[in-house]
């Protein structure tokens, strides 16, 4: 049966609806960015790019580094956005355009997202880099979606008790990285542990202004959670959301931090632009590799 006009929006072109993207536009691999801006500032490095085109804050471009076809697309801020992006990118590679029916052999995307996070931890510093082996999901948007099958109850469990999170929320949800990516990004130059995914910078991040926060603690308790080996090592607003729909989808998925703040200490970055500029050149030399 094919998808509806109403659920598969395509532009005038023949385009996804919100990337501005046809599947001849993308690479099989591809890195995303939050900071539109940040989209040029990995394909400077390319050595050719043949594709570019920008609609609301997705940017994308699309050229060679060395010998591999790479795909840079920035998404813009939360997990609402992640939800747009990966979905339009999947119906590229796996629904038929014109028919509008998803095809029978269905086809794996490469995903590293190389975004900026906040550690949690004194012992992770700033300017250093964090590769998420986990996304701890705290804003609910994946609960849209039959996700049993891709959680870890158990690790959800003893998070929820160490919290003591509230029914009224929702429940909290930790998925996996892609341990096939990982293998290629790992070494001694990267920390690891489990990312935690808010839908907020203020108030779900544990920032004070003029909002009194519900539980003024959770910060501390997300710092303090340990679970045989798991702990929370960085916050930002992406990570799980990523995970969540790639293992839903087929695709494979990973995250890379560039440390820019310790929430812990309250230390942040002399100089941001340098981390990032250090971990994509990092993400870079790995991909080739894929």
């Amino acid at each position: 049966m094919s998808i509806k006009n109403s659920e598969l929006i395509l532009n005038p072109d023949g385009s996804v609806y919100h990337l501005n993207l046809k599947p001849e536009d993308i690479s099989d691999t591809i890195i995303f960015v939050g900071d539109q801006d940040r989209v040029e500032k990995i394909t400077k490095h390319f050595d050719s790019i043949e594709f570019s085109t920008q609609k609301r804050e997705f940017k994308t471009q699309t050229g060679y580094y060395h010998d591999r076809r790479i795909t840079v697309l920035s998404t813009g801020i939360g997990p609402d956005n992640i939800d747009i992006v990966l979905n339009e990118l999947d119906a590229l590679v796996n629904i038929d355009l014109k028919t509008r029916k998803p095809k029978t052999e269905l086809t794996s995307l490469n995903i590293i997202r190389v975004g900026t996070s906040g550690s949690l931890q004194n012992d992770i510093p700033v300017d250093s880099f964090v590769l998420s082996t986990h996304g701890l999901d705290v804003n609910g948007m994946l609960h849209f979606y039959q996700i049993d099958g891709i959680s870890n109850p158990e690790i959800e469990d003893a998070f929820i008790k160490h919290t003591d999170w509230d029914k009224n929320k929702a429940r909290p949800i930790v998925i996996n990285n892609s341990k096939y990516l990982e293998k290629y990004f790992e070494s001694d130059r990267v920390f690891k542990g489990m990312t935690g995914t808010a839908g907020g910078f203020y108030g779900p991040q544990g920032r004070v202004l003029r909002l009194p926060l519900h539980d003024p603690k959770l910060n501390s308790k997300l710092d303090n959670f340990n679970y045989k080996d798991f702990r929370i090592t960085n916050f930002e607003m992406e990570t799980s959301v990523i995970y969540g729909l790639s293992k839903l989808l087929g695709h494979e998925a990973l995250s890379l931090n560039a440390i820019i703040a310790n929430r812990a200490n309250g230390d942040f970055s002399k100089d941001p632009k340098k981390t990032v500029d250090k971990l994509i050149l990092y993400a870079l030399e790995r991909i080739v590799n894929i």
